[in-house]
């Protein structure tokens, strides 16, 4: 059974008794957490090696506020949605709407007021930037009142938020993204999307033991076809970024590195450094998979993320790498 990491509870603890009560609870069914997510808006403007240009990485800065503004108010709407489902969840029934804690009125106006001000912003900043969160807040309504509901629809839409917020990100700051790094984004998203659910429904069947009366779509999900989809997209996803990592723009030495570069095999030509990382995300899709299956704690990505040590260790030696190579060999 996954826990809560102590570090979080630390940080509920804190937001406890400095916030009033009322601001706690809209605050933690934003699920601050889970906005984690949205660095992932930040994906374009790394691997195009501009992050330092001008004001390339402030654009994508105001641009996750305002879209973390969204997320927080999507996270509302939903939980409003659940909440009958929530309450006989074993976790879920703990969420402030669900447990009756935070008024449904007092919800609902602060999920209306985010979206109001976050397409207000969007609006405001680049019309472009404003058709994702638009298109954003639109699925995730559909998804919260009616395609959750309906299965292979439902993981598309989740993993679809993904790919909405890296596309959000590139078009603040007007950059091209090559296909095989779309197809990378892709194949995360439906990867992370798919184990989501295989870790919900094998959680529930552990603790509860019957899937009757939680979310439809779970027990339309047998386990060999979830234990498909995840093999297929998981594969998908070191493959696609291989292939990324393998056409990633070649650089020219320079200097002492040129003198280096000069006696290496022609096996290490520029062309392929980037291939160097690929063993790095291979361990990190296997750690994760593992994670999934003996642990289920699949059901929330953001906290796996934050919370094992391992995959926490691999993700910061692939920041490393990539930054050396992408901001410090080119």
């Amino acid at each position: 059974m996954a826990q809560v990491p102590t570090n979080q509870l630390q940080s509920q603890t804190l937001m406890t008794q400095y916030l009033p009560r009322p601001l706690y609870l809209i605050l933690k069914t934003a699920r601050p957490r889970q906005w984690i997510k949205n660095l992932s808006m930040f994906a374009a403007l790394f691997f195009s090696g501009f992050m330092f240009e001008d004001h390339y990485f402030m654009r994508v800065v105001w641009a996750f506020v305002i879209f973390t503004i969204t997320t927080g108010s999507v996270y509302i709407f939903n939980d409003i949605i659940d909440a009958p489902i929530d309450r006989l969840h074993p976790f879920k029934k703990k969420r402030p709407i669900a447990s009756g804690e935070l008024p449904i009125s007092l919800a609902a106006f602060t999920a209306i007021l985010g979206f109001f001000v976050s397409l207000f912003l969007s609006w405001s900043y680049d019309v472009f930037f404003f058709s994702m969160v638009l298109l954003y807040t639109i699925l995730h309504f559909s998804y919260s009142l009616k395609l959750k509901q309906i299965p292979i629809l439902d993981v598309l839409s989740i993993a679809s938020g993904f790919v909405i917020r890296v596309y959000a990100g590139a078009l603040v700051v007007n950059l091209h993204m090559s296909v095989w790094f779309l197809f990378t984004v892709v194949s995360l998203a439906l990867f992370m999307a798919v184990a989501k659910r295989q870790s919900e429904r094998t959680l529930i069947k552990g603790l509860v033991g019957d899937l009757k009366g939680h979310r439809v779509t779970l027990s339309r999900y047998t386990q060999r076809l979830l234990d498909i989809y995840t093999g297929m997209f998981s594969n998908a996803t070191w493959i696609s970024y291989a292939l990324f990592s393998f056409n990633f723009a070649p650089f020219t030495p320079t200097g002492h590195l040129l003198s280096l570069y000069t006696i290496l095999p022609r096996t290490f030509t520029n062309a392929k450094i980037m291939m160097a990382t690929v063993p790095l995300v291979i361990y990190g899709i296997m750690r994760y998979l593992q994670l999934v299956y003996e642990q289920n704690q699949g059901e929330s990505p953001e906290r796996v993320l934050l919370s094992d040590k391992p995959l926490i260790t691999a993700g910061i030696l692939y920041g490393i790498l990539t930054f050396a190579i992408i901001y410090g060999v080119r």
